[in-house]
């Protein structure tokens, strides 16, 4: 079992695990514990017992396992063989893009205008340049102040993923308009 992708040796003690589900486990040595209940895979909320005591948990699918929100709590769990856990602890683990110092565009589009130079000082809210997708104008905006450093597009480009790159820390920054 993995939780929070720390491995925790299971053990299932009495019982399937099937629906109702009536099983005793012992997890990495803790004291025994009935588990009841009558979830099935797809309900959004797990009612049951665990011991003596009466939880309901809210039940979320993540790739290969739930998430599991319960009382402020909120953690991962998978439950694998032991041979596919220790191939899944193989596994480099896929980070998400920082994209906090990014102004992405809503939709791709062709770069209508530009109201920016290099070297221009901009503040939060002003105008930085206007696209065109699916014959409608989307008009881009500072969400910082900052000081464009680059402008590597044109008018008529086509902009598709993260065209603005901003670098911006607490003070003014410098951002680069990227291709």
């Amino acid at each position: 079992m993995l939780i929070n992708g720390e491995k925790l040796d299971a053990e299932l003690i009495e019982g399937m695990a099937v629906t109702p589900l009536d099983i005793d486990v012992c997890v990495e040595g803790s004291p025994r514990a009935r588990i009841a209940s009558s979830w099935v895979p797809g309900d959004m909320l797990w009612k049951g017992q665990v011991g003596e005591r009466n939880v309901s948990v809210q039940v979320r699918p993540v790739e290969n396992g739930y998430q599991l929100d319960w009382q402020g709590y909120s953690v991962v769990a998978k439950v694998m063989t032991p041979r596919n856990a220790e191939l899944a602890s193989l596994m480099p683990e896929k980070v998400a893009p920082d994209t906090s110092n990014l102004l992405l565009c809503p939709m791709p589009g062709l770069v209508v205008s530009l109201h920016v130079e290099e070297g221009q000082e901009v503040k939060a809210g002003e105008q930085l340049a206007i696209v065109e997708a699916m014959k409608m104008e989307n008009v881009l905006r500072a969400e910082r102040d900052c000081v464009v450093s680059a402008i590597k597009l044109h008018r008529a480009t086509v902009w598709r993923l993260m065209p603005l790159s901003w670098n911006l820390n607490k003070e003014l920054a410098r951002s680069q308009f990227l291709y």
